[in-house]
């Protein structure tokens, strides 16, 4: 069977799923394209339903998940993307209690750009940060333009949500790390085996309950001609400086 109204239950309860209301009732975010599947499919998070368009006729890599073939124009109604690939689906939102972290970490401490949430996510992966703490007034990083951003970074870290006080008393005694531009140079610096580094407010910076708590400030140094840099782009350096010794 192929739905093809937009008004059927599961379609409009699947469509609420892009807004972050939709998510929180229901606990389930989206996931969509062949590669994003693959990847989440691979991380082990429970994949709830599968939503394949009428015009999609590639076999999946499971054939034991719950499948929902749909419209064209249904799925396009689904999909957040400008070329939608005809396949998306509904994960599970893992809940975790906050717990203090094993190794390095990362604390994004009001970053509200989605893209960056995203973008930090990725590179976190990449580089070997495995949990990642948000406060409350980041962006949702299960928002569909962050799960995109994230290119499966988002699958394979662990993300832990709660107040800054709440974080940073899990955080105590764990060194904390501050991207600060009267910092010291991250390229000359010395990290500790284990510390959490803290990406601030695009606008605003790190919150001063935040920066009380550093035991270091670093910098990324940069010609007098350029006052900042992006913070997915920032964390992105910082997170391979720090961290440099595991890549050498």
């Amino acid at each position: 069977m192929i739905l093809t109204s937009k008004n059927n239950p599961l379609i409009k309860e699947t469509a609420t799923l892009k807004d972050k209301k939709g998510r929180k009732t229901h606990g389930l975010f989206l996931v969509e394209g062949k590669k994003m599947f693959s990847e989440c499919l691979t991380s082990g998070l429970e994949i709830e339903r599968v939503f394949l368009a009428e015009s999609y006729l590639e076999e999946l890599p499971s054939l034991s998940l719950e499948t929902v073939r749909v419209s064209d124009d249904v799925f396009r109604f689904l999909s957040d993307e400008k070329t939608p690939q005809g396949v998306l689906c509904r994960v599970r939102i893992p809940m975790r209690e906050m717990v203090a972290p094993t190794g390095k970490c990362l604390l994004l401490d009001g970053v509200s750009d989605p893209g960056n949430v995203g973008t930090i996510l990725r590179t976190a992966n990449a580089a070997g940060y495995r949990e990642v703490y948000l406060t409350e007034t980041c962006a949702d990083p299960y928002s569909p333009k962050s799960v995109r951003a994230s290119m499966s970074g988002l699958f394979f870290t662990k993300l832990y949500f709660g107040t800054r006080e709440e974080i940073l008393s899990v955080l105590d005694g764990t060194p904390i790390v501050v991207a600060d531009m009267d910092g010291e140079n991250v390229f000359s610096f010395q990290a500790p085996e284990k510390f959490a580094l803290v990406i601030g407010n695009e606008a605003n910076g790190v919150s001063e309950e935040t920066l009380k708590k550093a035991n270091y400030t670093v910098k990324i140094p940069m010609r007098e001609t350029q006052e900042s840099l992006n913070a997915g782009v920032s964390a992105g350096i910082l997170m391979y400086m720090l961290n440099r010794k595991e890549f050498e």
